[in-house]
């Protein structure tokens, strides 16, 4: 009951995310097939295959793979304009789209491995897929904080006038890192993680319960981190000091996460959508807070 009382969270993480990526892709969309079209083209027909494959695999609802393909073609297109701008030729494989991608495949696969076990545990994710909320609450971090206009602004702000402007993009990919780590923890600390404990009391709770880590789900989540960090710094060309930048705040955002779902959503206080939104966010907040520090070349 209090999860049903809670869906206006749900709706609002929709309400924040999808409009502004929708007004995003139709913007940038114009101002590329104007200036040059091959991006918008590009842009457009991967993120609507995306969408259609997530559809045809069952790994998300039509609503949850629209989502996915204009919040991934609000990425595709904000992180092609770093490229353009150092007269570097477009390619699909150096914007977002390979972490998204890398996202997608570890959320996949893990989320059906073990399916039998997890449905005995009543664990297991709905066979429809992920609805639109739960995309929105998984990407739209990295949609919102790698949009040209949130880039503008952090270029120009005097704590990140030092960060060299492909850096900032740390902040969106360590929100996908997150988004990776914290369903593939849990997905996988579930059938080979034995009895978890409460993030908070070390208490022995059973697997699926919300605040619960072990040490096989941790390592699954800080390598799938890794991963997308990894691949994600090499297509955007951002280097050792990217993925360290990204990976550390996609690590931090697994725990907070954890935090969350052991007090404010075991309580009643958050869903589940508004935990996965407020941990992205605060993987990419970690990641700005890392970049503000740095010293100055």
């Amino acid at each position: 009951m209090a999860r049903i009382k809670l869906i206006w969270q749900s709706k609002l993480v929709l309400l924040l995310v999808l409009p502004f990526a929708g007004a995003s892709v139709v913007l940038q969309a114009h101002w590329w097939a104007v200036n040059y079209w091959p991006t918008a083209a590009w842009t457009l027909g991967l993120s609507l295959l995306l969408g259609l494959v997530v559809l045809q695999l069952g790994a998300a609802t039509p609503g949850g793979a629209f989502a996915g393909a204009t919040i991934t073609a609000s990425l595709m297109f904000s992180t092609a304009t770093f490229f353009i701008s150092e007269m570097i030729p477009y390619a699909p494989w150096h914007t977002a789209l390979i972490p998204v991608l890398a996202v997608f495949l570890l959320a996949d696969i893990s989320t059906r491995l073990g399916r039998e076990q997890k449905l005995r545990l009543g664990t297991a994710e709905l066979r429809e897929g992920r609805s639109a909320s739960q995309v929105a609450a998984n990407l739209g971090v990295a949609g919102l904080v790698s949009d040209g206009l949130a880039q503008t602004l952090l270029v120009d702000s005097n704590w990140f006038s030092h960060a060299a402007p492909t850096l900032l993009l740390a902040a969106g990919l360590a929100a996908l890192a997150e988004a990776a780590a914290d369903t593939v923890s849990s997905e996988i600390g579930q059938i080979l993680g034995g009895r978890p404990r409460m993030i908070t009391t070390l208490h022995r709770v059973d697997p699926g319960t919300d605040g619960a880590i072990s040490l096989v789900g941790t390592l699954a989540g800080v390598s799938a981190a890794g991963i997308v960090a990894a691949v994600g710094s090499w297509a955007l060309g951002g280097g050792a000091a990217m993925f360290w930048i990204s990976c550390a705040g996609g690590v931090f955002g697994l725990f907070f996460d954890s935090l969350l779902g052991a007090t404010l959503e075991r309580r009643g206080w958050l869903n589940n959508d508004a935990v996965n939104f407020l941990s992205t966010a605060s993987a990419a907040a970690f990641a700005l807070g890392v970049l503000a520090v740095l010293p100055h070349p």
